[in-house]
């Protein structure tokens, strides 16, 4: 049996062109690969698109990479991610789903209160695949909760769980603020645990689970993941053997300057000099300026001229990024690099549980849910007064 395990394409993600297109074709090769090595089937572990309403584009581009893989014979099971999963239950996933582009795996019914899920068979190989969907805020924990474990683990055969969490036993410290769940919530006794929302390349084995696999996102989704991960990546299980795939579809030069105790044009200068020896060419290019300046304003280091010169030296795009550059006429400010939702959540966690009608829990996912309709894009050819009615109706529907 041979299959590729893909997690995190969040395509739509980068506001940036040059850098959506980019995250694009790291999909593209990532298609293409598995074409190429003729896999049984491709499993997608969450978060295909970084909204549950993607752009016209992102579902025509995803569209025609599915039918290639539907002309070969090549079948695709996922799972909804925290970005997919939509707490209105409108998602795009469904309506590809309808169109034959894939298999939602995340099947199931509530029997004498406990949840059971089902397994989709593969008909080329007969791997039974099941798995659960993924939430903000972890909040999928409480289906976890109330699993039937022992429906799962009786099933006989071989079987792949799809989930997107953390998990505690395995999270990165760089990401210990993040929602996580014991690696006990999952079943015991599968072959292969498809992993995502941790962007992370990750192996493990615990308490008999084997094969627990975060394959990595297929590009990464900001600029601090450029900079630790350079590239996306995914996993082809064949037979046993866990393989991780880069996607360097662009090579990613990172480069850094110090900036303590120096003045905005000795900072200037060793930018300019880093730049004179790195290969550029064509690269995704990343600068980050942090300390704090012996004199001036941290908006005296004239960048304009360093990211011209990576042009010049045939840079596809170049990123700054200054938020640890400081100087002694402002308080310095620490900036931690989070993603969006990171943020989002830290923030909800801080302000609730003050004079709400609704449990604690309750009141996080509803704010967590009204975040996601908002950020709600207008359907192609929809008059704006028809966009805010439907905003507002999937609005109240939540608090109702």
């Amino acid at each position: 049996m041979k299959f590729a395990h893909l997690s995190d394409v969040h395509l739509g993600g980068w506001r940036e062109p040059k850098m959506r297109a980019i995250n694009q074709q790291s999909f593209d090769f990532a298609i293409q690969k598995c074409l190429s090595e003729n896999v049984d089937f491709v499993l997608l572990s969450g978060d295909l698109f970084n909204t549950s309403m993607p752009p016209v584009d992102c579902l025509k581009h995803s569209v025609q990479k599915f039918k290639e893989l539907r002309a070969a014979g090549i079948p695709v099971y996922l799972i909804p991610g925290s970005h997919d999963f939509s707490p209105s239950g409108k998602t795009m996933l469904d309506v590809l789903e309808e169109a034959g582009m894939f298999i939602n795996v995340v099947k199931g019914d509530v029997e004498t209160g406990k949840l059971r899920l089902k397994f989709t068979v593969d008909p080329k190989t007969g791997a039974k695949i099941t798995g659960m969907l993924g939430k903000k805020g972890g909040l999928e924990r409480t289906y976890y909760e109330d699993l039937d474990h022992a429906h799962l683990e009786a099933e006989q055969g071989t079987k792949i769980f799809l989930f997107h969490s953390a998990l505690q036993e395995i999270k990165p410290k760089e990401l210990a603020e993040m929602d996580a769940m014991s690696v006990s919530f999952l079943p015991k006794g599968f072959d292969y645990y498809a992993g995502g929302h941790v962007h992370v390349v990750d192996k493990a084995s615990l308490e008999a689970r084997q094969n627990i696999i975060y394959p990595g996102p297929v590009f990464p989704n900001n600029f601090a993941e450029l900079e630790k991960l350079r590239h996306g990546s995914f996993v082809i299980y064949d037979n046993g053997t866990v393989t991780h795939v880069p996607l360097a579809v662009r090579q990613t030069v990172c480069i850094t300057a110090d900036a303590e105790g120096k003045t905005p044009s000795e900072v200037e200068e060793d930018l300019r000099n880093t730049l004179k020896g790195s290969d550029v060419e064509n690269a995704i290019v990343t600068i980050r300026i942090t300390g704090q300046l012996s004199q001036g304003r941290p908006s005296d280091v004239n960048l304009n001229d360093a990211i011209q010169h990576a042009y010049d030296l045939g840079a596809h795009i170049v990123m700054k990024n200054t938020n640890g550059l400081a100087s002694k006429e402002f308080e310095q400010v620490t900036v931690v690099q989070h993603s969006i939702e990171d943020i989002e959540d830290a923030l909800v966690r801080e302000h609730t549980g003050k004079n709400s009608p609704f449990p604690l829990e309750r009141e996080r996912e509803i704010i967590r849910a009204l975040l996601d309709t908002l950020a709600m894009e207008k359907n192609e050819g929809e008059k704006s007064a028809d966009f805010e009615k439907r905003v507002i109706a999937d609005a109240q529907k939540l608090v109702s």
